[in-house]
């Protein structure tokens, strides 16, 4: 298996590498990150949302150390750390500052083989393929692919909807909405930022964002017409996306949740995509390991206007996409069936 490193220790690399762990996919290398090795085990260790990591974790000097395993640590602040030095051959890029071909080259220039970003590219060019679990990792080309991006949580979202209901009714246009928990790139208070509806308190707000999963499922279905946007709500994780579609074949929706159901317990799909047949609230898909989970009874039709809903958990299943996608691409794993289901609080 190839040696992975981890680039930036925030919300996604910390649950990355806690799915890394727990599912058996691989043990990185080397982290790197902007900030000091004990603060950040001490944030691995306890996290808000999913609790206490179970064993003990430990930042010292050039070393984070979880479940008895020491993990050279680097910090990057001043530059990338040299990965052929280092001997290794995939990054993860989670510092989400590498959506342009030119930040996710530094990784490459630096000696790495291949690097894996954790969001969308800015543009179609930024990358060399979008490659999603389920969809379409069998089309991953060594030779060709040496920047490879596994979107957003929100494309990990809508894929899985959009291939179903491709392949099985046609799409002719659509337009998405996701209701999505607030982020980092807001602010807690009111303040001047860059995108100017993010200078209000996020847990105070409902705050309207740009969302870049339209363009990333572009690039793996280049004819799709389809675009969207995303309200940021105040809620630390856990999100839902609307698809509104006109569709090619006529449908109704006992035909289309029926497919859903199927296709969520065999194929590509399990494990990726799931369903839920009662009414729940965000909270339910707290931990939950799926990239999509269809809310069957918010399925309706009107006219020619077909309209899904999914929830996910925009880290924890996210991060389990990102750390099984990183697996694969370094050799270790075929691609599973399914990943194990991670229980809410169960680090505690």
């Amino acid at each position: 298996m190839d040696r992975i490193a981890i680039y930036g220790f925030g919300r996604i690399g910390r649950q990355c590498l806690k799915v890394a762990l727990k599912n058996g996919l691989f043990m990185p290398a080397a982290l790197a990150d902007v900030k000091d090795e004990d603060t950040l085990a001490a944030l691995f260790a306890v996290d808000t949302i999913y609790g206490r990591w179970g064993g003990r974790v430990q930042g010292k000097p050039g070393t984070f150390t979880v479940w008895e395993k020491d993990i050279p640590y680097h910090n990057s602040a001043k530059e990338i750390p040299d990965w052929g030095d280092l001997g290794i051959d995939l990054v993860v890029d989670c510092s989400g500052r590498s959506t342009t071909r030119a930040g996710a080259q530094g990784h490459l220039d630096r000696g790495a083989k291949r690097v894996l970003i954790s969001a969308p590219p800015k543009t179609l060019q930024d990358c060399d393929a979008v490659l999603l679990k389920g969809i379409n990792l069998e089309d991953f080309n060594p030779a060709a692919h040496r920047i490879i991006s596994t979107g957003s949580c929100t494309t990990n979202a809508l894929a899985p909807v959009v291939k179903v209901i491709r392949e099985n009714f046609g799409i002719r246009y659509g337009l998405f909405s996701t209701v999505h928990s607030y982020t980092a790139s807001q602010s807690l208070t009111d303040q001047p930022m860059k995108d100017r509806r993010d200078s209000w308190a996020a847990a105070e707000n409902i705050i309207p964002s740009s969302s870049g999963a339209a363009r990333a499922l572009g690039f793996i279905w280049p004819d799709l017409q389809i675009t969207g946007k995303a309200y940021r709500v105040p809620t630390r994780t856990g999100s839902i996306a609307e698809l509104n579609l006109v569709t090619d074949q006529p449908c109704t929706v006992a035909e289309v949740n029926d497919i859903f159901r199927r296709l969520a317990a065999e194929g590509p799909l399990l494990g990726v995509m799931g369903v839920l047949e009662e009414a729940w609230p965000s909270a339910r898909v707290i931990g939950d390991s799926h990239s999509s989970l269809v809310d069957l009874p918010l399925t309706a039709l009107q006219g020619e206007l077909l309209s899904v809903a999914t929830w996910y958990d925009n880290e924890w299943g996210f991060a389990t996409r990102l750390a099984e996608v990183a697996a694969f691409l370094a050799g270790g794993i075929a691609q599973p069936d399914a990943a194990p289901a991670f229980a809410a609080n169960g680090h505690r």
